[in-house]
């Protein structure tokens, strides 16, 4: 029994056709709505080819820095806001949100939004966060991006898009990597490559 070799582990996906999208699921607030805003972006690998199967999960607070704790975050009623969402990139690796901007959670925090991404090739999740670009004292004195490199801070900031809405894209290594997080119990640190 000492000479068994262990299996490989497994891959998150590509699987996520089954079972995982659902009705509006990138819709946190409905289109149009007052306040509602696009956020989009693309997701790319280390050599800034688009990765076409990938799911973004994102958490945020409401508008007035509410977390929110609403049920129901899989049935979307267009009054609603849960809060959560989960939208799919396609063939050229974009992806879309209909949402509101998040509010700060106290005061002179800076508002963000918490990212998840499953992606092929990935053996597990990634956590990441997107800023709005507009408060820059309170990014300023954001604990997480005062922790990084001035040049990997912008990597987790949104641009902001004519219409008002945001735009956020994403890359897995290489050149202007996405900051990931690593989670350990309560505390959170800077992931030491993807």
């Amino acid at each position: 029994m000492d000479n068994l070799t262990p299996t490989p582990g497994q891959t998150v996906g590509p699987f996520f056709g089954y079972a995982l999208p659902f009705e509006k699921d990138n819709e946190l607030a409905a289109p149009g709505r007052p306040g509602s805003i696009r956020l989009q972006g693309t997701v790319t690998d280390g050599a800034g080819a688009p990765i076409p199967d990938a799911i973004l999960e994102i958490w945020q607070p409401d508008a007035d820095g509410n977390v929110v704790a609403e049920t129901g975050s899989l049935v979307r009623d267009g009054y609603t806001f849960t809060g959560w969402g989960r939208a799919s990139t396609g063939n050229t690796g974009r992806y879309t949100f209909t949402t509101v901007n998040p509010g700060a959670t106290r005061p002179g925090a800076a508002p963000f939004i918490a990212v998840v991404l499953f992606a092929r090739g990935l053996t597990n999740r990634l956590f990441t966060r997107i800023y709005l670009p507009e408060d820059t004292a309170a990014l300023a004195a954001d604990p997480l991006l005062a922790s990084l490199p001035e040049e990997r801070r912008s990597t987790l900031l949104a641009s902001r898009e004519p219409d008002g809405g945001l735009r956020w894209d994403l890359r897995l290594q290489g050149d202007g990597e996405t900051v990931f997080l690593e989670f350990d119990g309560a505390r959170h640190a800077p992931a030491q490559g993807a």
